[in-house]
């Protein structure tokens, strides 16, 4: 399916949630001399415009990072993110949005690579558009994600974080994304892989996170945010989640005190709600 457009969506509150915690992961894999990978299977057009053009439609970013944008009180981890942003605006007004690719540009080193997947034929000419005279550590591939991740595991460090965020427009993408991880996992068990995924009034959206529950491996971590209670018509998203498999211990303790903040601010009224749950080694 090749209608989906991030452009719609770019800096809504289920991209603060991804985003933030795609930081978090970079920089935890940053902590080690080693080289890493960062695999990207739905990349989009790595970069947005907020004030013209598809995002100006339903202006989601207004609920999303630009609550955020001027705010005085933001943790630490939290401001790390939203100062990311605030780089690629160099006027201090919110016009652009990083994608997750251009978010990881930032934070990659020099020994590190990038593999950016994205099936769609505009976004695709764009994204590798965003990253022209990175060449030697950026490599842009015109495919469908789920079939370019097999083809790139393990990567050559055996050290890499895959983020999986598929639109799910097409309901196959939830059986996808379970089918892949298990194939992923038996190449390269002990990567880092963040799946994103949507709240919504459908069954599976609902299954998705527990199935995922039940993979082989030592630890995950799951996390949901929640901006407003399900619309009476069944129709919509009201929130995003996030399922991290073989996440940094850290990242538990980060979320402890950054969700209940994202769910007071990002929340409309006060129907905005999280839920974290962490298991290792078997015992929750």
């Amino acid at each position: 399916m090749l209608s989906y457009r991030h452009a719609f969506h770019a800096g809504n509150h289920a991209d603060v949630l991804k985003h933030f915690i795609e930081v978090q992961l970079l920089r935890y894999l940053a902590q080690k001399d080693k080289p890493f990978w960062y695999i990207d299977t739905h990349a989009g057009a790595g970069c947005y415009e907020l004030d013209s053009g598809y995002a100006t439609k339903n202006a989601e970013y207004e609920g999303g990072i630009a609550r955020l944008w001027e705010r005085d009180d933001l943790p630490a981890s939290l401001l790390e993110y939203v100062s990311l942003v605030k780089r690629f605006n160099t006027d201090a007004q919110l016009r652009l949005y990083p994608g997750s690719p251009l978010i990881a540009l930032k934070l990659l080193r020099d020994q590190d690579r990038m593999r950016l997947l994205e099936l769609h034929p505009t976004d695709s000419e764009i994204l590798r558009a965003n990253f022209v005279g990175h060449d030697k550590q950026v490599f842009v591939l015109p495919i469908d994600g789920f079939a370019g991740l097999k083809s790139l595991l393990p990567p050559p460090p055996r050290r890499a974080l895959m983020l999986i965020d598929p639109s799910y427009e097409d309901k196959q993408d939830y059986h996808r994304v379970v089918t892949s991880l298990i194939d992923s996992l038996k190449r390269f068990a002990s990567g880092v892989y963040a799946v994103w995924y949507p709240l919504l009034q459908r069954a599976d959206a609902y299954q998705l996170p527990e199935k995922l529950k039940q993979l082989p491996v030592k630890s995950w971590l799951h996390v949901s945010l929640s901006v407003h209670a399900p619309d009476d018509d069944g129709f919509g998203m009201h929130g995003s989640g996030m399922f991290i498999l073989n996440p940094p211990w850290v990242l538990h303790g980060e979320l402890q005190e950054v969700m209940p903040y994202l769910a007071k601010v990002l929340g409309q009224g006060s129907e905005g709600g999280f839920v974290l749950e962490f298991e290792e080694n078997g015992a929750a």
